[in-house]
């Protein structure tokens, strides 16, 4: 795993990227002059998180997964741009403030910087999209899932490339008719974010017809036991909260795993779980190996050292979005890059099958969403039999008639 690094270095390095934006711009200007591949500087914004505690040895928490996926994508760009007479490079920006990091988007504005790649809360995304001088730039959201960013607080220069919660969720009850399991359980974990997921689960679970039989809150804190007694403790507490009614899966809203790993066969029924664990509905995942994902699995191993996840996936994402843009326009101007990204003939390969675009209405990046557990690739959603009037991936989400997002098309 890459060390984590200091607070110190971490502010040393945001203040070198804020300072090289300037310099990377006129060296870009200044080797154009000279007959050199012209490039083009995309900015990537990372918070620094507070880093949950890992639930095993198995699972230690990255700090850099989306920093990595980013610098993947403009490894990919540039192997395009050679033939093409095109360079692109990636100016990063990290910090644990953020304050800070929204004075160095500032600045990159200044700097006349347009298009960047960004790791933030939602919070601090339509921070950067309503500052001044931010109205002509455009920023790819890589990380965030939440649903209201492609609702009521969308923003015409805000694009996500991860798929939003109501994707994922649909995805999953696509699986569940598919297999004909149209009761669930649905047990909620404590957080903000498990909220969010557990309205999804509920919006898609009425949007597919599956009855939820039973929807009960997680209230138990196991680290509270004694070490010696813990397990069975966890083992009765899942017994008594799965009791009740009958159902086919036991779906799970726990994001940040504080104890959807430890319900598997503790049920008080034989019944699969899935949610945010066990069968999981997830844009990308290490088990993935179909339509020559494999190349990009070993790609992204032979950098960082580990496997790819959903964060590394969308900020590689977003950079393969500029570049693509690049490419098929044949220039480096923002201006392009921008009006071409977000119109009709945009198409992106994400190794999923079919061609990704962004939705007009909302920003959202179409694509398929994986189903898989640890070990094995399940299934690719949307599945044979969903329908739709114009492109079958927008049976994942909020389609174009239910949307509360009222921002200009492009």
């Amino acid at each position: 795993m890459i060390p984590y690094p200091t607070d110190q270095r971490r502010r040393r390095a945001s203040a070198t990227a804020a300072i090289g934006l300037l310099f990377l711009g006129l060296l870009a200007q200044a080797g154009t002059a000279h007959g050199a591949t012209p490039a083009l500087t995309l900015t990537y914004l990372g918070l620094v998180h507070k880093l949950p505690a890992p639930s095993a040895v198995l699972t230690p928490p990255i700090p850099d997964d989306a920093l990595q996926g980013a610098e993947l994508g403009i490894a990919d760009d540039n192997t395009t741009g050679r033939f093409l007479n095109q360079a692109f490079t990636l100016a990063h920006i990290l910090s644990p403030d953020p304050a800070a990091l929204l004075k160095d988007f500032d600045a990159a504005i200044k700097s006349g910087q347009r298009l960047f790649v960004v790791d933030a809360p939602a919070t601090l995304l339509l921070k950067m999209a309503d500052s001044s001088g931010a109205e002509n730039a455009l920023i790819l959201d890589a990380t965030s899932q939440d649903d209201a960013l492609r609702g009521a607080d969308c923003r015409h220069n805000l694009l996500h490339t991860l798929p939003d919660r109501a994707m994922l969720t649909d995805a999953l009850m696509q699986y569940l008719v598919s297999k004909n399991w149209r009761r669930i359980m649905l047990l909620v974990g404590k957080t903000p974010e498990d909220a969010l997921y557990a309205t999804a689960i509920r919006h898609s679970a009425a949007k597919f017809q599956i009855r939820i039989v039973a929807d009960r809150p997680w209230t138990f804190n196991a680290a509270a036991q004694q070490a010696d007694t813990g397990h069975y403790e966890v083992n009765a507490e899942v017994n008594d909260v799965t009791q009740g009614p009958n159902y086919d899966v036991l779906a799970v809203a726990d994001e940040e795993g504080n104890f959807g790993n430890q319900v598997a066969y503790r049920t008080a029924r034989p019944r699969p779980e899935a949610g945010t664990q066990g069968l999981v509905a997830q844009a990308w995942s290490p088990v993935m190996d179909e339509y020559a994902s494999t190349e990009l699995q070993l790609r992204f191993r032979h950098q960082a050292g580990r496997d790819m996840n959903n964060q590394a996936y969308g900020a590689w994402l977003a950079t393969r979005a500029l570049g693509e843009s690049a490419t098929r326009t044949g220039s480096l101007d923002p201006t392009k890059i921008i009006a071409y990204i977000r119109g009709p003939q945009f198409e992106l390969s994400g190794y999923k099958g079919p061609p990704f675009s962004f939705r007009p209405w909302d920003g959202q990046l179409r694509q398929p969403v994986l189903l898989a557990d640890t070990m094995s690739l399940v299934s690719v959603a949307p599945l044979p039999g969903f329908l739709h009037q114009t492109n079958t991936l927008d049976t994942l989400g909020t389609d174009q008639p239910e949307t509360t997002c009222h921002m200009p098309s492009p």
